[in-house]
């Protein structure tokens, strides 16, 4: 949406075919001179205000914008966001700046052009990739708790890669590392399973994050199927879920 642009009229200059002064009145363009420079100023805020409110109205509702330019502006405002957030968590979380310092320590530092914000599909909130490092899906984080979980996920996955060497093509190698950040990232605490509708009262954090490996070693590239998948991800489980390295406890 094209934003609106509003013109001033120079103020006018009174004329008169004698030296008298001119008489000034209230309706007088002498008389509201003093005055237009406060009167423009208190207009242009005005419209300012007047075009953030159309701006929020449009992506509100949608009205004014087409598809790609609504899609668009969204983006801005999701990928703002997530930066935000980011940085904070950088500086004040616990457990992200815990994983940066280890990560450091192991010979693979985590630098700010390895940790992106970038659309996904609805289905992800993070991923971890060998050659470009962690990307964070700006669309998918419904609070700054849930992308903490999620920084701490892939950057368990970099710290496993660093120092155990993973071969991503094995089932069981993947299995292991999404296992140990299913279970140390926070992703499987009972208030997010709560929220995913799992009301189990035994065994609530083993077996979500059995589920929740299971769902990323499917989309593997290497898995045949969600059967293989829990195969693999039940073959180490016990080895992988007791190993809760760099952290002493689960996080």
């Amino acid at each position: 949406m094209a934003p609106t642009t509003q013109t001033q009229d120079a103020p006018l200059q009174p004329t008169t075919t004698t030296p008298q002064t001119p008489q000034l009145t209230e309706s007088s363009p002498a008389a509201a001179a003093p005055t237009q420079g406060g009167a423009s100023e208190k207009e242009a805020k005005e419209q300012k205000a007047f075009e953030r409110w159309t701006k929020t109205l449009s992506l509100i509702t949608g009205i004014g914008l087409s598809k790609e330019e609504f899609q668009t502006e969204i983006n801005k405002i999701d990928r703002k966001q997530c930066e935000l957030r980011k940085e904070q968590l950088i500086k004040t979380s616990p457990g992200v700046r815990f994983m940066m310092n280890n990560l450091v320590k192991s010979g693979c530092p985590l630098t700010k052009n390895m940790l992106e914000c970038g659309p996904c599909d609805n289905t992800k909130s993070g991923g971890f990739s060998k050659d470009h490092g962690i990307l964070l899906c700006q669309n998918g984080f419904f609070s700054k708790k849930h992308q903490e979980h999620t920084m701490i996920h892939e950057m368990i996955h970099m710290y496993d890669h660093c120092v155990f060497n993973l071969d991503w093509d094995n089932l069981r190698h993947h299995a292991c590392s999404e296992i140990r950040a299913a279970a140390l990232s926070g992703d499987c605490n009972w208030t997010r399973e709560v929220r995913r509708g799992h009301y189990t009262f035994t065994k609530q954090h083993q077996e979500c994050v059995k589920r929740r490996a299971a769902i990323s070693v499917a989309g593997n590239p290497k898995c045949p199927s969600r059967d293989a998948a829990e195969k693999a991800v039940n073959a180490v489980f016990e080895s992988c879920y007791n190993d809760t390295r760099p952290f002493d406890e689960f996080y």
